[in-house]
């Protein structure tokens, strides 16, 4: 039977993503749209445990769609991860006569609410934030394309110092496991080489190709550098391994770290998660539960939060061929 749905409670976890705040107010809108309570929950999970609420209106929202981080705040919670952490956060959900929750946030986020789903049968509806844009069933995630962009206008600053002293320059961004953000921001700032983790170009390999460029009349280099690459132990090793191996360039590094989180949500990501929001509401008030919301072919789709925690998001290959091209 159809559980009736009369307070929906939102929360966001893990690291932070541009996007995150447009996708609350939608949240929060979408409720009060359907005449429905609502409930901030800060700080994740832990505010969960914590009883940290705070109950919210289409007004409390106003003004936070183009901020970057989260109002809600986010924190990441060992005590959910244990039995007795669960059964309190439950407790309090239940004091507070909340009847479902909307996640926002990653595999951590989602795996969270999944066990929490299986053990209470507590309606759960997640939203990918992430800029790694790693989760599979989505071919975009909160925070992914306002990072590639922060991404391409630091290394376009940088191309302007690297051409101005004839140097390389190996540029550091965030995928540990993924290539995306190396992958597009390398593309569209026309960087000379692009390492990810998918591909592991070799060291012999990277210096063929920076010959070849110099060998053109290229007198400096950009080479974008995921940071889960497995060529090297870190970026700096590669530094040293080029200046030891070609000494005609002057290697410098930029890590551009946490950076790449912060920053105004692009259009795309505000319309991303009011849609997102819109889809996660309503599929809770028809029943739904345990699943992740997501983009697919410019639709919204529900994945399954298992899959999309076990799932892998898939390299774009034709776009690796289209780097392999650019960087001739």
């Amino acid at each position: 039977m159809k559980k009736i749905i009369k307070k929906i409670g939102v929360l966001t976890s893990g690291g932070d993503a541009p996007g995150m705040n447009a996708a609350i107010r939608s949240v929060v809108r979408t409720c009060a749209f359907h005449q429905i309570d609502c409930v901030g929950i800060y700080r994740g999970f832990e505010g969960m445990i914590e009883g940290d609420f705070k109950n919210m209106d289409a007004r409390s929202v106003k003004g936070i769609i183009n901020k970057g981080g989260t109002v809600l705040k986010s924190a990441r919670s060992k005590e959910f991860r244990t039995k007795e952490g669960r059964h309190q956060a439950y407790k309090k959900l239940k004091e507070a006569n909340i009847d479902a929750i909307v996640t926002i946030g990653g595999d951590g986020t989602f795996t969270g609410a999944m066990v929490f789903n299986q053990e209470y049968n507590f309606p759960v509806i997640g939203i990918p934030g992430t800029i790694d844009n790693d989760i599979y069933g989505s071919s975009y995630t909160l925070g992914y394309d306002t990072a590639l962009n922060t991404v391409v206008e630091c290394i376009d600053k940088i191309r302007d110092t690297a051409s101005s002293h004839n140097r390389l320059f190996f540029v550091e961004v965030m995928g540990r496991d993924v290539g995306h953000i190396a992958l597009n921001a390398g593309v569209g700032a026309g960087a000379e080489e692009i390492l990810i983790p998918e591909e592991n170009l070799g060291l012999d390999r990277l210096l063929e190709s920076l010959r070849r460029s110099k060998q053109s009349g290229k007198s400096s280099s950009i080479v974008v550098v995921a940071e889960g690459d497995k060529i090297g132990k870190n970026v700096f090793e590669l530094k040293d391994y080029v200046e030891s191996n070609m000494t005609e360039y002057e290697v410098r590094v930029s890590v551009l770290g946490h950076m790449q989180r912060g920053g105004s949500p692009s259009c795309f990501d505000r319309v991303l998660a009011s849609r997102m929001g819109v889809k996660a509401v309503e599929s809770l008030l028809e029943g739904k539960t345990n699943f992740m919301v997501g983009l697919l072919n410019d639709k919204m789709v529900l994945t399954p939060l298992d899959q999309a925690i076990k799932g892998q998001s898939k390299i774009n290959k034709e776009l690796l061929r289209v780097s392999d091209i650019m960087t001739t």
